[in-house]
């Protein structure tokens, strides 16, 4: 069964009181303008845990993720992330989260190799852990070709790579499997499932995506968590909250 969650959304939740959640969010704001993206969201996560944010485009996914990976600061609210603020800037924090999104964001004049070793560079990490993570994704093979030349699901691949190569505790997944075929999307989530030991936060439209890689699920929609339950519950729960009929 899912874990509970404080949330403005879900008033029968229960304190956790472990001292063990990661990260926190307490009713949280993202507005832009008059736009508010995120409205109140309160959230718990546990070190270890994989969860799932799932929603309409429009719900708010990235924001949460861009917010909670410190890519964006929140309008108001309190957001912890190891027990530091995101959105100032921690050289510990930043080398424990790992960000993958659905734009790889690689170079592609540069080969598999070059673009890890860049980010090696830039994030102060051993350069030795490049072929074992080349070997992981799959790619130690085309490890000297160019990225231009790599389909979409080894661009993926690669990116996942970049984005563990500082061996981050904490792995942030807005949409990775976004324009993979399902060839790809099984292969990205059959490694990923492979990461046991890390915190892993996952953006998805896709339910079965949800429940292959992830034990918890929030649902987000018009910027609130409105449902949170188990990844085996997720479909009949987010059928009903869509008002569609669920056999």
């Amino acid at each position: 069964m899912g874990k509970p969650l404080v949330s403005e959304a879900n008033t029968n939740s229960v304190n956790r009181g472990n001292g063990k959640s990661e990260i926190v969010l307490e009713n949280v704001v993202k507005s832009f303008g008059r736009i508010r993206a995120l409205d109140g969201v309160s959230l718990r996560i546990d070190r270890g845990e994989k969860v799932a944010i799932l929603g309409p485009n429009g719900a708010g996914k990235t924001t949460l993720v861009r917010i909670i990976s410190g890519q964006t600061r929140a309008t108001s609210g309190r957001v912890e992330v190891m027990g530091k603020n995101p959105s100032v800037f921690s050289r510990e924090l930043k080398r424990n989260i790992g960000f993958v999104s659905h734009n790889p964001m690689l170079y592609d004049e540069l080969t598999a190799y070059e673009n890890l070793k860049f980010y090696a560079k830039l994030y102060d990490a051993d350069e030795e852990r490049i072929p074992e993570l080349l070997k992981k994704v799959k790619l130690y093979e085309r490890r000297h070709s160019r990225v231009k030349t790599f389909s979409r699901g080894m661009k993926q691949r690669l990116a996942i790579a970049r984005a563990l190569i500082h061996d981050p505790r904490i792995l942030v997944l807005d949409e990775p499997t976004s324009g993979l075929d399902v060839e790809g999307r099984f292969e990205l989530l059959s490694y990923l499932r492979a990461f046991e030991d890390r915190t892993i936060i996952l953006t998805t439209h896709n339910l079965w995506e949800a429940e292959k890689l992830c034990d918890r699920a929030v649902i987000l929609m018009k910027g609130k968590i409105v449902k949170e339950c188990s990844t085996k519950e997720v479909e009949k729960a987010y059928l009903e909250l869509c008002g569609l009929e669920f056999d």
